[in-house]
């Protein structure tokens, strides 16, 4: 496994390994890796002949009430997961080397953002759409992996991807979750012993919406009371949000049919969590 840090040699590395007909996966991340990091790192390892990691701390997608500075780093730490993984190349450049001085072009996300997690981060998007297509530039991967727990920025990037014509594969992959259902997540350590003893009810309450949907029910209102009814009543946390739409176009859908998903973000104590279900009604 090699360290590169700057885009002139990434760019060669890749383009020199393409000349031999190589397949690149790619899995791009803050750093920090976790369980769902590994889970994008093996997909991307089985289907694919070279696997490149990047770690960049993108300044683009935090609001001003979000620490950048504060957000966790231990370079070392990632490097022995990702060399446990098969990495073969992780892509680690400094803020200077991938937006220089100034930037004179940044990408605007028109639709996807403005449900969900997204109407609370305005500009957060254009920050991961920016960094993305820079990536993408340099890394020149054959198939990108992302995790459907932030289902949401799988849609904007599917949007990115075809709106800009990039050929790249996206690759989502399912959500890792504990024994009891509740998706990983580094919030997790947050909670209390008594909230993580609760917080297996989001996806429980997920669950029931699927079976009761595929069973009839069209009426979203009700749906979304029975789900906070469940969570609400089962456990110390409170809804932020529970919303319906169609996926990944991330709009209302009346009746409910075609491929939906679910979605909630729910607030304890420290912790605020997301976790989201995705399928299709009617087809």
């Amino acid at each position: 496994m090699i360290t590169i840090t700057t885009i002139k040699e990434m760019q060669a590395f890749v383009l020199e390994k393409k000349e031999q007909q190589v397949s690149v996966g790619f899995v791009p991340t803050m750093g920090y890796l976790h369980e769902g990091h590994r889970s994008l790192m093996k997909k991307a390892r089985q289907e694919n002949d070279l696997l490149v990691l990047s770690i960049f701390v993108n300044p683009l997608q935090f609001g001003p009430n979000e620490d950048l500075e504060s957000y966790p780093r231990d370079f070392d730490r990632d490097a022995e997961i990702a060399k446990a993984e098969g990495v073969d190349v992780i892509f680690f450049p400094s803020a200077e080397e991938m937006y220089g001085r100034y930037s004179s072009v940044q990408v605007n996300v028109k639709e996807r953002t403005d449900v969900l997690c997204g109407k609370s981060r305005p500009g957060h998007f254009d920050g991961v759409a920016t960094v993305l297509t820079k990536l993408f530039n340099i890394v020149l991967p054959n198939r990108a992996y992302f995790g459907l727990k932030d289902a949401q920025q799988v849609a904007v990037v599917h949007g990115l991807v075809s709106d800009f014509h990039f050929p790249i594969e996206i690759v989502p992959v399912e959500t890792v979750r504990e024994e009891d259902g509740l998706a990983k997540s580094s919030r997790n350590v947050y909670l209390s012993d008594k909230e993580r003893k609760e917080a297996p009810i989001l996806y429980k309450s997920l669950l029931m919406a699927k079976e009761k949907v595929q069973s009839g029910l069209t009426d979203e209102i009700k749906i979304i009371s029975e789900m906070k009814e469940m969570i609400e009543g089962r456990s110390s946390g409170k809804v932020d949000y529970i919303e319906i739409y169609s996926y990944p176009e991330l709009k209302k859908v009346e009746p409910l049919e075609g491929k939906i998903i679910i979605a909630l973000a729910v607030k304890f104590n420290k912790a605020r969590l997301i976790d989201n279900i995705i399928f299709s009604v009617n087809e």
